[in-house]
């Protein structure tokens, strides 16, 4: 017998802490019980020939290593040869082993269950903890025992410890306990005890993590516990972040994983992972799921709110399964595939992918059929398309017909504005979205004007201008302002026949609250306009537009209103409109009051330094050539004092007055405010600026308005003087030798023509190559017009001889 339990017994390979309990086993220890060659209690006892005992592991492998080696079979105690290698079980032996294991084992553990208590030391508590894990690991029996000794319950007790350590421990015994034992995992998912494991996962120390993960992992691989895990607050969640978690170990993030595979069989844990952001199981159920599954995986998809990225992977992965869904499943199923898609679509990226997955035939097969679908899911049905047809993609060249018809086909499009007419507000206001996406293409914006002009829809369309409902009305004037490039003049008499329409637009324009998307649209929308269309400005001017739109502009030019992404487009609209009463002074003596009361000419001069929004400043420079070609009719010329008696009589003696303060190039009473005239408020100066600019639109434009300072009517030598005195000789020179487009260079012809005139300017030009070759090439190859002006222009810097009759002389 042995005098005393040596730590070399261990069973478990445990430190000798673990075997406390051991020491103070009830029975003696035998050294009948003990292997010679392990020096540990024998569980499979077997007896050799000559009558020695050892484990049968133990002396297999004590065999296997003699016949590698080429010894013969010897006994290792005695080291005597033995005739066979027989093992001959020890039956007895091993039951009474077993019996005096349980006796001890028992007595141990009750010894662990008084050490359970609050005035347990640390180590104690520990030294029970090992023992309860060591002897489930041994042997899966002891399992039934540790649960019908109500130990379940306190070791989960410990997990409340202040004691890190114990609480690690504690999570590791559990294991053990509940490791492949269905009934122990039942006892312990009672109560909170799930819930307390589960908030160790968001621990800071890793141990505990790693601890709580490896036993929810356990536990989730009973499917009556799934849905209890799935069911505490924040458990999924923690440990979605755990998968995709960079400071986590591998193991830890793998166990988390695989607990989340097992947390797949209940629907509503799937749920709440799409939640979450781990959306491939909701995604698979949909691909290979039951039809109620499919059906209400799907629902649940189109209730949840994706990140774009996510968007084009549902697309990928799903989106052909979906589109078949609301092609051939029944109500219930394809209302919950039209959310789904609704949900998807709402991307651009993840629009072309469903495009391609064959979305718009069903789709528009659905809005076009009657009795096809509810009028609620023709409203989803609409709000898809909308989203497709307005992610950029080609629809012209998907077929969706018999005779390879396409979405922008005359009959589609008369289908489309058939139910805009004939459905609520809700439908209408997506079918137009769609229109406006079909007018924002090049490649179809004119199929559309086509139908819409065969269908007799314009008055139908500037109606919508006057819903109350706000987004129904934006899409009506941004489909409006899409259209009104190719059908501008039908737009403005519409706009003039029917009562209230431009009223509408002007309010909408001058509503103070900031400044919108439908603000900008309307905006543009009346930017677009014939310009020359008398009748249309004559009714802005009667309603007071034009006051409105100067006090617009105004605010937005002090910084009143600012910072929002609209408000480039929406003064380049207003400014556009604004300048159409520049088109009109010849005939609206109203227009030349507005322009004299609202000091319009000094405006556009002030928005010429608009840098950075080209538009405004060419279309502020077209304003200001309309203005500056109306001086000549408004300047004030003067009127001469009568000739006296001795004047008159003696004409010899009359001396011809002189009358101070005159314009030089128009020869009256001038200003910028009264008559347009440019020599005023610096508008030469900021004009020759423009020369340089980058866009050939802008340099055009301000070209234009300087020309009308050498138009016929006004004084072309003072003229070019006042250009000389604002530094414009070399820029407009510098024009014509760039040649941008063809109108920049006709232009640029025509006023070089005019400063050539001026005989010094005309000898210093002599002496510049490149201007006569840039003349000369005009001379041969620009329109017939322009030929003739390059032609004087030559004669001006003896390029050409007078005599010269290659032209007919002009007048």
């Amino acid at each position: 017998m042995a005098g005393s339990w040596d730590g070399s017994y261990d069973p478990g390979s445990q430190s000798d802490d673990s075997h406390h309990f051991e020491r103070l086993h009830i029975e003696p220890l035998y050294d009948a019980f003990v292997c010679p060659l392990t020096k540990q209690v024998m569980r499979d006892p077997v007896t050799l020939e000559n009558g020695q005992t050892f484990e049968r592991e133990a002396i297999e492998k004590w065999f296997k290593e003699c016949r590698e080696s080429g010894r013969r079979l010897v006994c290792p105690l005695t080291q005597k040869e033995l005739k066979s290698a027989d093992l001959n079980p020890s039956i007895a032996l091993r039951n009474t082993i077993e019996e005096w294991t349980t006796r001890n084992e028992a007595a141990q553990l009750d010894m662990a269950r008084r050490s359970f208590n609050m005035n347990s030391s640390e180590d104690d508590v520990l030294l029970s903890l090992r023992f309860i894990q060591r002897i489930c690991q041994k042997n899966r029996s002891n399992k039934h025992v540790v649960r019908n000794a109500d130990l379940i319950p306190m070791i989960v007790d410990m997990l409340k410890s202040s004691s890190r350590k114990v609480r690690c421990k504690a999570l590791e015994t559990l294991l053990a306990v509940v490791k492949e034992d269905e009934d122990n995992k039942a006892i312990l998912a009672e109560g909170d005890t799930v819930r307390t494991i589960v908030k160790f996962l968001s621990h800071e120390q890793s141990k505990e993590r790693e601890e709580a993960v490896s036993l929810l992992y356990e536990l989730s691989k009973s499917e009556a516990l799934c849905e209890k895990i799935g069911s505490i607050n924040g458990a999924i969640l923690i440990l979605v972040g755990m998968t995709s978690s960079k400071s986590e170990n591998i193991s830890t993030v793998e166990k988390a994983d695989k607990t989340l595979e097992n947390l797949e069989k209940c629907e509503n844990n799937v749920r709440q992972m799409a939640e979450n952001g781990r959306l491939q199981p909701l995604l698979t159920q949909i691909l290979e799921g039951p039809p109620e599954t499919k059906h209400s995986m799907a629902a649940y998809l189109g209730d949840l709110v994706l990140n774009n990225d996510v968007k084009v992977h549902v697309a990928k992965t799903v989106g052909e399964s979906l589109i078949n869904i609301m092609k051939s499943g029944n109500m219930q199923s394809r209302e919950a595939a039209l959310k789904a898609l609704n949900q998807i679509s709402s991307f651009d990226a993840s629009s072309k992918v469903l495009i391609e997955a064959g979305i718009l035939p069903p789709l528009v097969r659905d809005l076009f059929t009657v009795g096809q679908l509810p009028m609620r899911l023709k409203e989803v049905s609409a709000t898809i398309l909308s989203n497709v047809v307005n992610s950029g993609y080609d629809v012209d060249s998907i077929p969706i017909g018999p005779d390879h018809q396409t979405l922008v086909s005359e009959d589609n499009v008369h289908n489309l504005l058939h139910l805009i007419s004939n459905t609520g507000p809700p439908i209408e206001c997506k079918l137009l979205q769609v229109l406006v996406g079909l007018t924002n293409s090049p490649t179809t914006v004119l199929n559309v004007v086509a139908a819409i002009k065969s269908s007799g829809a314009t008055i139908s369309l500037v109606q919508f201008i006057e819903v109350p409902q706000k987004d129904l009305r934006m899409a009506s004037i941004k489909l409006l302002q899409n259209l009104s490039p190719h059908m501008g003049q039908e737009l403005a008499d519409a706009l003039r026949g029917t009562v209230g329409q431009l009223s509408s637009l002007i309010r909408v324009i001058s509503e103070n609250t900031g400044i919108s998307e439908e603000q900008a649209a309307a905006a543009g929308l009346l930017a677009e306009l014939p310009e020359r269309d008398v009748g249309l400005t004559r009714q802005m001017l009667d309603e007071g537009a034009f006051q409105l739109i100067i006090s617009r502009v105004v605010k937005i030019k002090q910084g009143d209103i600012r910072g929002t992404r609209f408000v480039t487009p929406f003064l380049e609209g207003l400014v556009r409109v604004l300048a159409r009463v520049t088109f009109v002074l010849s005939d609206e003596p109203d227009a030349v009051a507005l322009c004299r009361e609202y000091g319009l000419a000094a405006l556009f001069v002030d928005l010429l330094q608009t840098n950075g929004i080209d538009n405004v400043q060419m279309v502020s420079a077209a304003a200001l050539e309309n203005l500056s070609l109306e001086s000549k009719n408004l300047t004030r010329l003067p009127e001469m004092p009568p000739p006296g008696v001795c004047a008159t009589i003696f004409p010899c003696f009359s001396k011809q007055a002189v009358i101070t303060g005159l314009c030089r190039v128009h020869r009256g009473t001038c200003s910028l405010k009264e008559s347009f005239c440019l020599l005023e408020g610096q508008a030469v100066h900021k004009l020759v600026a423009l020369l340089d600019h980058t866009n050939a639109k802008v340099v055009e434009a301000a070209l234009a308005a300087l020309s009308t300072l050498l138009d016929d009517g006004v004084d072309i030598e003072q003229g070019v003087s006042v250009l000389c005195e604002a530094e414009g000789i070399k820029p407009i020179l510098d024009v014509l030798l760039e040649k941008q487009t063809e109108n920049l260079r006709r232009r640029a012809v025509w006023v070089v023509e005019r400063l050539l005139r001026n005989d010094d300017i005309a000898y210093e030009v002599s002496g510049d190559q490149n201007v006569s070759t840039a003349l000369v090439d005009a001379f041969h190859h620009a329109d017939y017009r322009t030929r003739q002006i390059a032609e004087r222009a030559l004669k001006h810097v003896d390029k050409i001889p007078n005599f010269s009759g290659i032209f007919p002389n002009m007048g």
